[in-house]
């Protein structure tokens, strides 16, 4: 009779036989097809008027950057054109105030590849950006970013290899800006829950929570 670990051995080595997954790009396109001209044609490296007006129009976007350490995907929001289109191959981002574990900024420091997907409220379509970015700190540049006599630390200066827009399908299917999309945040774990969850009540707890508002408005810029 065989034992529980035998029997459990022989059902993870059933496991992998089981699942298929696809190796090589001839198998992902026999599945997926090519696409097609409306796909590809969007696609350019430098920053057009229409692709302008997005950036500008957007108070919202998610920065992704790679380093020895992996990948990092981090939030990136203010007013409406925070983003700052340079020139038609140039875009600027500041770096406003949050965490200060710099995980972006580290990357960036170490390979330069970016990506970045602005948002914007009330619209189907997001924009997505490829490219190489660098770190400034020039005195005139950050002073050009100041908001309420606060500069960012550092403007990250993102050279455009690949700009597109993306379609809609992602926002009408999650219903995204739908106000009865909306999730109550009191269902939610709260950041002062997860730390003390975290870290056996060392910190966090209900007074993070509780100072957490007058903090972020002290603290946005």
């Amino acid at each position: 009779m065989p034992t529980a670990r035998a029997a459990s051995l022989k059902t993870q080595e059933k496991g992998p036989a089981s699942v298929s997954t696809i190796s090589t790009l001839e198998e992902l396109e026999a599945i997926y097809g090519l696409p097609g001209e409306s796909s590809t044609a969007k696609e350019i490296n430098w920053v057009s008027p229409e692709y302008r007006a997005l950036i500008e129009a957007s108070p919202f976007a998610v920065l992704a950057t790679s380093g020895p350490e992996g990948l990092d995907c981090s939030p990136r929001g203010d007013v409406s054109g925070f983003v700052r289109v340079q020139d038609d191959r140039t875009v600027l981002l500041p770096d406003r105030r949050g965490n200060n574990r710099v995980d972006s900024l580290r990357n960036i420091v170490r390979d330069g590849r970016v990506g970045m997907l602005f948002l914007i409220p009330g619209s189907g379509t997001t924009l997505r950006v490829n490219g190489q970015a660098e770190l400034s700190t020039a005195p005139d540049l950050l002073a050009s970013f100041a908001v309420k006599g606060q500069a960012p630390r550092s403007v990250i200066i993102i050279t455009v290899d690949a700009i597109y827009f993306q379609c809609a399908r992602a926002i009408v299917r999650s219903g995204l800006w739908k106000a009865d999309s909306q999730v109550d945040p009191k269902g939610l774990p709260t950041p002062g829950q997860i730390l003390a969850g975290l870290t056996e009540g060392r910190v966090g707890g209900q007074a993070y929570d509780d100072e957490w508002p007058e903090r972020a408005a002290k603290t946005l810029w």
